[in-house]
Formats: C-alpha cells, structure tokens, sequence
C-alpha cells in the first residue's frame, strides 16, 4: 500500500515535471523576439540587408554556437573561433597564418571579425560579396576547417539539440544550407564595434578626450593614410597592390585568382583599422609584427610593380613619407582605434 502511494506520488511528480518542461519548450520555440540593430551615428549605410535576415534572440544564439561549433570541420575540433579569438577583434593573434584541420597551415593571416554587415566584399581576395556566403570559404578550404557543407548539415540534422535550435530560430524549423548561413550571419551582424576613444571622441562623448600627440596623430592619419581607410569603418574596402614583394615560396596572386585579370596581380582588399593595436602580426601574409614595422614598410620599404597602387608612386618617390615624429603620432592614434567593449562583450564570447 505505502509503495503503491509512494509509485503514484512519484507519477503525479515526473507528470508535472513534464509538463512544465514542455510548456517550457513552447515557450521557447514560439517567443522569439528581434534584436535591435544599431547603427553608430558615425558610421556609414549597412551593406547587408537585414530585412531579408532580421537578426533574433534565438536566430543569433544559433550563430553563436555554430560559430563555436568544432562540427563544422572535417575533425570536429576547428571552430570559426578557433582562428577568430573575441580578445584580438577575433584574429589568430601571434599566428602569421591560419592554423586549420590537422595542424595545416595556410597561406593568409586571419581577418579581423568586425562590423561585417557594413561590408561589401569579403576575404582578402574578395572571394565572395555576401555575407551568407562567407562561411563557405573557411569551412570548405582544405587546410583551414576541411569540410563540405553536405557534411556538416548531415552532422548538425543527426543532433536534437541542433534540431531545437533550429526551430526555435526559423518559421520552418529546417536545419539547411540557407538557415545554417542565415543563423552565422545575424550572430555576425551583431558585431559592431563602435566604442573605441576614437568613436567618443569623434561623436563628443564622455571618455574621448585626445592627448595632443594623439591630435597630431589623428591628423597625419588624415593626410597620409585616410585615401585608403576611408570612413570610420577604416576602410574603402577597395583591393589595392601596396607594393609588398611576395612572400618567398608563397606567389600569392590576391585578387587576380578569383578576377583571372592580371590588372588584379598582388592586390589585397584594404583591412579595417579598427582594433589593429590587437590584431598583430599584420597585412595578409602576417609579416609584419609590430605597427611600427609596418609604418617602417611603407616609409622605406614599398616595392615597384605593374600593379602598384598609384597612391604610393607620387612625385618620384615610392611610399608614403612619415618621419619618426609622425610614427610616433600615428601609433598613439592608431591605439585609440582599440574597442575594449567589443573585445569584452559577453554576447559574442563562447560560452
């Protein structure tokens, strides 16, 4: 009598137990709520359209754990933020290139990760113009992540949790290619980095007071560097021949091997500026260690060619002239392009 009793006790506690979880679960499938998207007041137009991929709670949740997700290599161990580390604006920082599947290495440094909804080209060599299409470059290259995306789909529809997921972030619940993209792209649209000193200083807020040697920098930036790192997303996103000499034993063509031309021969897509004191070593082959290494470069180090932007071949002189003084300067503002805020957001940290 007394184990019947305790047996139907337990029964009547594991039934609301289960009924709570599953109003839990319809909760959580059906009150999905959009994301704000801001955009900073001195940054230019959004590239991506978002009306086409409103970034949700649980649409960018989705992104965040795929982005994390060792699944989506041949291994199961290299994630998107195995190369992209949040402390370093999401670089490979102090790795000259990309460290893939099986300890391969590539021949590129990895980008930053940064306001990549105001983006219009992507890759060093602009292998792609949309967002959504992006991961496809990373996830399929032999020596990065090694996959194909047939596969990670097969692996990601084989899991429950993925399958919650998926349905809680999408009408059609379908774990497939264009929700797979769309989820990785709302988790990187969210991805503004705005509040740097610079950013306060320009918009006038608390905590953007220049130092005078960071003025100077900030003007010799505008006479000398802002051609090419246009805007306050530092960059025109143009692709440009900066008069580097190819890396020995890497004829890396840039540009040219995805246009065919040879008008495109060594030229690089312009890199944002934003959080560059963190994402050493530096230009798309990582040679380069320090900012002032790379300053070095373009004050005495810039090589002829065909290709040669025309910027940094004017008035008989190849580069750009920046004496030491002017360094210094550019350094201490080029310092103030760091976003502590986005180095630290917990929204995109793993969990």
């Amino acid at each position: 009598m007394k184990y019947s009793i305790k047996l139907a006790l337990s029964m009547v506690v594991l039934s609301l137990i289960f009924a709570c979880s599953k109003s839990d679960d319809t909760d959580y499938f059906a009150l999905d709520e959009n994301l704000e998207v801001s955009i900073p007041a001195n940054f230019p137009e959004m590239h991506y359209d978002i009306s086409k991929n409103p970034p949700t709670k649980n649409g960018f949740e989705l992104g965040k754990k795929l982005f994390y997700d060792g699944k989506l290599s041949s291994n199961g161990f290299i994630s998107c933020g195995f190369c992209h580390e949040q402390r370093f604006a999401f670089t490979h920082h102090g790795h000259q290139f990309s460290h893939g599947i099986d300890d391969l290495e590539g021949t590129r440094n990895a980008p930053a990760v940064q306001n990549m909804a105001f983006q219009s080209q992507f890759s060093w060599d602009g292998g792609t113009s949309h967002l959504d299409l992006f991961p496809i470059i990373p996830i399929t290259n032999e020596v990065e992540m090694g996959e194909t995306i047939s596969n990670v789909l097969t692996k990601l529809q084989a899991d429950s949790e993925y399958q919650r997921l998926f349905a809680s972030a999408f009408e059609d619940g379908s774990v497939n290619n264009e929700n797979f993209f769309k989820a990785l792209s709302q988790f990187m649209v969210m991805m503004i980095s705005s509040n740097s000193k610079y950013d306060k200083y320009v918009r006038n807020e608390t905590g953007g007071e220049f130092s005078e040697l960071e003025k100077e920098g900030l003007g010799v930036f505008e006479t000398k560097c802002a051609s090419c790192h246009k805007t306050d997303l530092f960059t025109d996103s143009a692709f440009r021949n900066n008069g580097l000499p190819p890396y020995p034993g890497i004829n890396d063509l840039g540009r040219a091997a995805v246009s065919g031309s040879t008008a495109d021969h060594y030229k690089f897509k312009v890199p944002s500026l934003r959080n560059v004191a963190v994402t050493a070593p530096y230009m798309h082959d990582g040679r380069f260690g320090s900012l002032a290494s790379v300053l070095n470069f373009y004050n005495s180090g810039v090589q002829d060619s065909e290709t040669l932007d025309p910027i940094l071949k004017q008035n008989g002189r190849l580069g750009i002239a920046l004496s030491a003084t002017e360094q210094e300067a550019l350094i201490a503002f080029l310092n103030t392009l760091t976003d502590s805020e986005y180095l630290n957001d917990k929204r995109f940290a793993e969990y």
